[in-house]
């Protein structure tokens, strides 16, 4: 197994390089199809790293990582599955650029909205809108006596 490369993104300018050693694969059995192979290739891939305790973040990273995958953290190991493929390569591969897409997401720095004024335009429509679905909620009344 080789280092497992995070491409640059925000929150890791320079992408994160996961040592080989840091990475856990287990296999087992997939279920679903597979034909003749499927009762005797391992093809279902769990590639686990331990956050609390890698080399390839720092410790804002971590803290980071930690807070927003806490779903998915079980203390702090990240588990990934990867049973989509029929081949345990393309599994390995699968479940490599899952992890190197969750750390990314993971890493990056919030997003801050600024909030912003409605066009003079939008507002217009806004209203014409609600203006005519008065006048056609208006004109299913029963006429008056005048």
């Amino acid at each position: 197994m080789e280092n497992l490369r995070v491409p640059p993104g925000p929150g890791a300018p320079h992408g994160l390089i996961i040592p080989a050693g840091e990475l856990q694969e287990q296999f087992s059995h997939a279920s679903g199809p597979g034909g003749q192979g499927v009762n005797t290739t391992d093809s279902r891939v769990q590639l686990s790293l331990d956050l609390g305790t890698t080399t390839a973040l720092t410790e804002v990273q971590r803290r980071l990582a930690l807070e927003r995958l806490g779903t998915r953290v079980s203390g702090t190991v990240l588990t990934i599955s990867a049973a989509e493929h029929r081949s345990q390569r393309r599994n390995r591969t699968a479940a490599r650029e899952r992890l190197c897409e969750l750390l990314r997401e993971a890493i990056a720095p919030p997003v801050i909205r600024r909030p912003t004024r409605r066009t003079r335009g939008s507002h217009r429509r806004r209203l014409a809108g609600k203006r005519e679905r008065s006048e056609i909620k208006a004109n299913r009344r029963r006429p008056g006596r005048d």
